[in-house]
């Protein structure tokens, strides 16, 4: 299919107007942020609770700002952050704060060394929240054989706490009404029910093995919980790899033929996760398009 023709097709079944949500919470690798509003913008009017099981940076629930959510991820410390953002907010800024205030006192780099040792040492949200929003391009990586995080210091300085301390206080309106859980994404899709919408964003099979948990990912597993959702008349919508090399090749998976009505194709830039495999060179060769399937 031509993505100049998908393009028009996504722009043709744009349902409601929605305005991009300008500040991010966390930075995070393939974080939807620059996109989401026109994910949001096709999904269905109506529906009933929101799933989102590969919660990342939390782009998407943020710009829909569900009357009704779910949001999950299998990564314990990353939910952490959630839940504490729901349930008690300043103490998120409580978190930063402390980090940023040990950065502003010697070097940034070794104070940044000093935040990440002390996460492997003893994994928790409270650094992982400040290493997200710190880390080179957030691309939080780890080791798989005992999840060390060894992503260096980011290039640009960490926001100001006043101005994380505000972007926390919007999220926190955000999600108000939304339930964070550590738990699988097989286990988040059973709880759906009929006219429930889900969107998934997991790990893509192409590029961000490097993740945790990404690298026991199976996307023929997950296709296998949509079809299920599906069968009971969840509306499911699928981000997933799609072209690179500013669309010279489009990324091959294997998709049942009739799971989805629509596949869409949504421009997202260049890679992150590249140019911080590049070591900060340039990357305009490497824009992608995520691919975008409906099955409604």
């Amino acid at each position: 299919m031509n993505v100049h023709i998908l393009q028009k097709s996504l722009f043709e079944l744009n349902r409601i107007t929605v305005e991009p949500l300008k500040y991010q919470l966390l930075k995070w690798i393939g974080s939807k942020q620059k996109v989401a509003h026109q994910i949001v913008s096709i999904f269905p009017e109506n529906y009933n609770t929101y799933y989102e099981p590969f919660l990342g940076s939390g782009a998407v629930l943020a710009t829909l700002s569900p009357k009704q959510g779910v949001a999950s991820d299998i990564f314990q410390h990353l939910i952490g952050i959630w839940q504490t953002l729901k349930e008690n907010p300043e103490l998120l800024k409580e978190w930063y704060k402390k980090r940023w205030d040990e950065m502003q006192k010697g070097s940034k780099i070794e104070a940044y060394e000093k935040i990440k040792a002390s996460y492997n040492m003893n994994p928790n949200s409270a650094d992982l929240l400040f290493l997200s929003r710190s880390c080179y391009g957030g691309v939080v990586r780890f080791r798989k054989s005992d999840g060390y995080m060894s992503t260096p210091c980011g290039i640009h300085n960490p926001i100001p706490p006043d101005k994380f301390s505000m972007r926390v206080d919007e999220w926190t309106l955000r999600v108000k009404n939304t339930v964070f859980y550590q738990m699988d994404y097989t286990e988040a899709l059973s709880m759906t029910r009929k006219e429930d919408l889900v969107y998934c964003d997991p790990p893509y099979t192409d590029t961000q093995k490097i993740l945790y948990g990404a690298q026991d990912f199976s996307f023929i597993k997950l296709i296998e919980a949509i079809e299920r959702c599906k069968s009971k008349g969840v509306f499911v919508a699928l981000s997933i790899d799609g072209t690179k090399f500013s669309g010279s090749k489009t990324i091959k998976l294997p998709i049942p033929q009739g799971l989805f009505k629509r596949e869409l194709f949504i421009h997202n830039g260049s890679s992150m996760l590249k140019r911080f495999q590049l070591n900060g060179k340039t990357t305009e060769n490497e824009l992608v398009s995520d691919r975008l399937l409906l099955t409604y």
